[in-house]
């Protein structure tokens, strides 16, 4: 990562994460290619894109009833919807839109709330629920508060008995290492999210640089998803290529959330997604699973 340290504030880990995305390019191979499908089955459902909605809260500045707007433009585009902070009402009104949707739980102190909104996830009909496990300690030497709410790191015991506590699959949200990874195996995790929190950690190595490790490690046993940074199709490719079963794109969906809404939404995700078409085709891929790693090269 030499030439990228010269460019980038190591320091910056979002900065790191984009100049990591940009360091690999695509070779073509158009002998044997064919228009790629590009769908996914996902905890048994079928979804048209395995670019799926970020795990976001409180996006009422950037569009009014925005988490709800999101799951409308989600479910039009035929997309996994996530969710994380917000009360039971808009979790209820982002389900009612018909959208998947995987709510993930942040890792309150006070795990009888922890434990309530699990169930609540599972009798409104959320498809997984998980908890963000890197949301526990703030940047001030002490555990994390988030709007008034204390946060605790959880054992590896603790979240076993989440894990249990609900027939819904599981997902750990926050995993950037290889350790963590088995540990979520060893508990019976259905599905991890390989993500540095937008930069929540100075110094985090990028999602995608942990991924091949990680997908060596677990791959098989649960999905793998991605997110931090990705911008485009083409990023989504290169998770891909690297082993990820779908991303999680945030930001540059809410661009299309704050221009017009749910239909902004909609049309964001076909946008990538006919971008991840492009990558495909052009490298003879067929399908997600048959994207081959090797059309990957760093520079």
């Amino acid at each position: 990562m030499a030439d990228e340290r010269k460019r980038v504030d190591p320091a910056d880990a979002n900065q790191i994460t984009r100049a990591y995305l940009d360091s690999f390019l695509l070779e073509m191979r158009q002998i044997d290619a064919d228009l790629p499908d590009t769908s996914m089955e996902l905890y048994g459902h079928k979804f048209r894109t395995p670019i799926m909605m970020a795990a976001l809260s409180h996006l009422n500045n950037c569009y009014p009833n925005g988490m709800v707007e999101m799951a409308k433009g989600a479910a039009a585009a035929g997309a996994v919807m996530w969710s994380g902070m917000g009360d039971e009402k808009e979790l209820e009104e982002i389900v009612q839109t018909g959208a998947k949707t995987i709510k993930i739980i942040k890792p309150y102190a006070d795990e009888e709330m922890l434990l309530k909104k699990i169930r609540h996830a599972e009798e409104i009909g959320c498809i997984a629920v998980g908890i963000d496990i890197d949301h526990a300690f703030g940047h001030k030497g002490g555990y994390d508060n988030v709007l008034g709410f204390p946060m605790t790191p959880k054992s590896q015991d603790r979240l076993h008995d989440f894990v249990k506590s609900t027939s819904l699959p599981f997902v750990i949200k926050g995993v950037l290492s290889v350790q963590d990874a088995l540990k979520c195996a060893q508990i019976g995790v259905q599905g991890i999210v390989v993500s540095h929190h937008h930069g929540i950690m100075p110094y985090a190595v990028p999602p995608l640089y942990m991924l091949p490790d990680i997908v060596r490690a677990v791959g098989g046993k649960m999905p793998i998803f991605v997110d931090c940074g990705l911008e485009s199709g083409f990023d989504a490719f290169k998770c891909l290529a690297l082993g990820a079963s779908a991303v999680s794109v945030g930001r540059k969906i809410m661009e299309y959330l704050h221009a017009e809404g749910a239909e902004g939404v909609r049309r964001g995700v076909e946008e990538l997604t006919a971008q991840l078409s492009v990558a495909m085709a052009r490298t003879c891929s067929h399908s997600l699973r048959s994207i081959d790693p090797a059309v990957l090269h760093r520079i």
